[in-house]
């Protein structure tokens, strides 16, 4: 028990000497704690969300990979077909088609065409042979103006389509991308696809795509025996969009490109970037040709919903925490100040018990030191009771002030002003007061005060308050600590030369200037009374009883 007091101790401590420190510690420690849950949480997931992100690229990858593999299978077909006969007739053609049921299960390409290899030497004829099949007076285009090994052009193209048919005549040996995928796939004898295009039959639309060939060989088998290529022509949007058919890509970015990744190499996209940053890159190929997909996650740099939770859930605990730590470290202070109030009453209790005791003591003594002198000096008991009760008035008055002073520093010209108030009260007595402010000790203002009334008691019995031209001045300076006040007489009846030395002079010489530490000059001079009385002013602290604390 001991041990866990002096824990909260120690703990409430920290509180009151860390007032702000300490909530705000808590504050932090929480939302730091919270922040690597966070980080641990967004690492967990980022870490599902590219696995199930690689995942679905290559599930994508193989969907396009199947798309392009069916599209080379039919080709394969159609070459091993028209490679058994000398020449590709239309009906031949058309029942090749229908077989393939381009319209239903060839998705994602423009059709199926045959496009024969023509030698430049045999150009005139197979216009007009081309010209008399289709009953047109369309001939190849375009003209190429430089030599060329072969002219490729477009004979036929399905599905028969408006769209189709501005490929007709086409020479596709005449533009080098295509002409390089013709020349790769001659040499190796299998599909090949070729680089980014726009087809012909895209007319204004610049939408990019590309084509596959297989060659078609004659007896020989070799490249001079080229009767020609069947190909497939591909948009390359239509040709991603159908690929996700077969795979779904959630809400996920898709890009297709040509080889390496750039802008000028891109196919197709679905939906246009989303610039998260957080993407996969998965190979893609498409009949002997490389491409790249590029998958992009829709989440990106935000915050998962586990996230999100934490740290809203972690910042309000925080706050929570530090409301709380706020009220304790409160508390703690309200608590410790109670106590060194507490402490600072039993200390007060304890001084004024002893000041009481001391000061009693001292009243008590300067009673009975007056007792005693006015015992001797009285001539008859009405004398004596007279002498003494004026005398104790001269000190409940002087107590009054102390007590309205909480028995802290008196002020000088109030001490003078009460022993001095029954005379100042009669108009024919004059009694100036002049000094400037000078704050006394209790016990300095004590004797200060019983000194004052034994000089107005002389004064009214026989001194200038006892005559009506007469006057007093009562003035003081503070000179090095100490209050010199000074008392004149002025305009009162002539003090004699002999005179019997009385109680009060008794009183102020032996009484007061004991207690005030310092002599006392007292100047029966035949044209009144002059008496320099010299208090100490001291720091509060040397008798204070108690420190008065700011509210």
């Amino acid at each position: 028990m001991q041990r866990a007091g002096q824990s909260e101790d120690k703990a409430r401590g920290w509180l009151v000497n860390f007032p702000r420190a300490v909530p705000l510690a808590i504050f932090a420690l929480v939302v730091s704690m919270t922040a690597m849950s966070v980080v641990m949480i967004e690492q967990g997931d980022h870490r599902r969300s590219r696995a199930k992100l690689q995942e679905n690229a290559q599930a994508i990858a193989s969907a396009l990979e199947r798309r392009g593999n069916t599209s080379a299978a039919y080709l394969r077909a159609g070459a091993a077909l028209f490679a058994t006969v000398d020449d590709v007739p239309a009906p031949l053609f058309q029942r090749f088609v229908d077989e393939l049921k381009v319209d239903t299960e060839f998705r994602g390409a423009e059709g199926v065409g045959w496009a024969v290899a023509v030698k430049p030497k045999e150009l005139a004829a197979y216009e007009q042979k081309f010209q008399s099949a289709l009953g047109t007076d369309e001939g190849v285009f375009p003209k190429s103006a430089k030599p060329q090994q072969w002219i490729v052009p477009v004979t036929f193209l399905q599905p028969d389509t408006g769209r189709n048919r501005r490929a007709i005549g086409y020479d596709m040996y005449s533009e080098p991308v295509r002409r390089a995928a013709m020349v790769a796939a001659t040499l190796e004898g299998r599909p090949t696809a070729s680089g980014r295009i726009v087809l012909v039959q895209e007319g204004d639309n610049s939408a990019p795509g590309f084509l596959i060939y297989m060659p078609v060989f004659g007896a020989g088998g070799t490249s001079r025996d080229l009767k020609g290529f069947i190909y497939s022509p591909f948009n390359a949007q239509q040709f991603l969009d159908s690929a996700l058919l077969l795979e779904s890509r959630g809400l996920n970015g898709i890009r297709l490109y040509d080889g390496r990744i750039a802008r000028e190499n891109l196919l197709a996209e679905a939906p246009p970037a989303m610039n998260t940053g957080d993407t996969i890159v998965e190979p893609v190929m498409i009949a002997n040709r490389s491409m790249l997909l590029e998958i992009e996650s829709a989440r990106g740099n935000s915050l998962s919903d586990l996230s999100m939770a934490t740290l809203i859930f972690g910042l309000l605990v925080a706050s929570l925490l530090m409301i709380v730590a706020r009220l304790l470290t409160k508390q703690a202070i309200e608590d410790r100040a109670t106590l060194n109030w507490l402490r600072e009453q039993n200390s007060i209790r304890d001084t004024l018990t002893r000041e009481l005791n001391h000061r009693v003591k001292n009243t008590l003594a300067n009673v009975l030191s007056i007792i005693a002198l006015t015992r001797r000096r009285a001539q008859s008991l009405d004398e004596f009771a007279e002498g003494i009760g004026g005398r104790i008035r001269a000190l409940s008055a002087t107590h009054d002030l102390l007590t309205n002073s909480e028995w802290g520093t008196t002020p000088i010209c109030e001490v003078v002003k009460v022993e001095l108030a029954p005379y100042t009260q009669d108009h024919e007595a004059t009694v100036t007061v002049e000094g400037p402010a000078v704050e006394l000790a209790p016990n300095d203002a004590l004797s200060l005060g019983l000194a004052l009334h034994e000089l107005a008691t002389n004064a009214a019995k026989y001194g200038a308050l006892s005559a009506t031209e007469g006057r007093v001045s009562v003035n003081w300076t503070l000179e090095n600590g100490h209050a010199r006040l000074t008392w004149q007489e002025f305009g009162g009846p002539g003090v004699p030369h002999e005179r019997k030395r009385g109680f009060g002079t008794d009183l102020i010489e032996k009484i007061v200037a004991h207690e005030l530490r310092n002599p006392v000059e007292l100047d029966f001079a035949p044209d009144g009374v002059r008496c320099i009385i010299t208090v100490p002013v001291r720091p509060c602290r040397d008798f204070a009883m108690r420190s008065k604390t700011k509210s």
